[in-house]
């Protein structure tokens, strides 16, 4: 396969309701990495601990091998969460977590690591797969066969039970496949995913640059309620030379 590069943008709104952006968003289009983190919402300082995370991954350095680059993801996702612990303590115990979406691609290879409800799509010759699977009550109500995946769409409340920064011993979920020339990556907060079905982000993403896939999924979310802060990274594999059209700061986070 020819070399890649990466047609990347990304975008992050409060919406139209929350009065704070608790998500955060991190672009090291340099490394090969991305993170999707969503403050938990409703919770004292939920867009600090979201950017603790992409801080403590933004500190990776380049390494040499992939499976290096996964270590040192998950060593970083690890610090945070003792960072963030630390921060819920000092806040006499209030609960503080932010979910973890990352997407790695290096050569022919991506992984995906993650805690929450964060999601990363593959968008893979014209048919969208969730590479994530939701750490949520509804998930588990489904996977255990007690809920219907129809009935869990209207299902009235969707706790999550895995965060960073929430227990001492965090478990991280990871998968890995291969990758393709043409391949499209989505990583989102679930303020897009609410709004927006997979099929709908399969027909935004594909067939446009990633900047514009990125403003028109942020527009339809808003324009059905923008319930939720909205983060959306899009990452397409292109041929070539490198090719990026996320800003210079790698980065990205809600205003204060």
């Amino acid at each position: 396969m020819a070399p890649l590069g990466f047609d990347v943008s990304s975008v992050t709104h409060a919406g139209n309701v929350r009065e704070r952006n608790e998500d955060s968003c991190l672009l090291r289009t340099d490394t090969g990495f991305w993170a999707v983190a969503d403050g938990m919402g409703g919770h004292a300082a939920g867009d600090l601990a979201s950017r603790i995370l992409v801080q403590s991954l933004d500190a990776i350095q380049r390494p040499e091998a992939a499976l290096d680059l996964l270590e040192q993801c998950e060593t970083q996702v690890y610090r945070a969460n003792r960072e963030i612990m630390a921060l819920s303590r000092a806040h006499h115990g209030a609960t503080i977590g932010t979910t973890a979406a990352l997407l790695l691609v290096r050569d022919d290879h991506y992984a995906c690591l993650w805690a929450g409800d964060s999601r990363v799509y593959l968008i893979h010759r014209g048919a969208i797969r969730q590479l994530t699977r939701d750490h949520t009550e509804v998930e588990e109500l489904v996977a255990s066969g007690s809920l219907s995946r129809e009935d869990a769409s209207a299902w009235p409340s969707n706790v999550i039970t895995r965060a960073v920064g929430v227990v001492e011993d965090l478990e991280l979920d990871v998968v890995t496949g291969a990758v393709e020339l043409g391949d499209i990556f989505v990583i989102c907060s679930d303020g897009l995913t609410r709004h927006l079905s997979d099929d709908e982000i399969s027909q935004h993403a594909a067939g446009r640059d990633a900047h514009l896939a990125c403003q028109l999924m942020l527009e339809l979310a808003l324009r059905r309620g923008g319930l939720d802060n909205v983060t959306i990274i899009v990452v397409r594999l292109v041929a070539a030379v490198p090719h990026s059209s996320e800003p210079v700061d790698s980065l990205a986070e809600g205003p204060e």
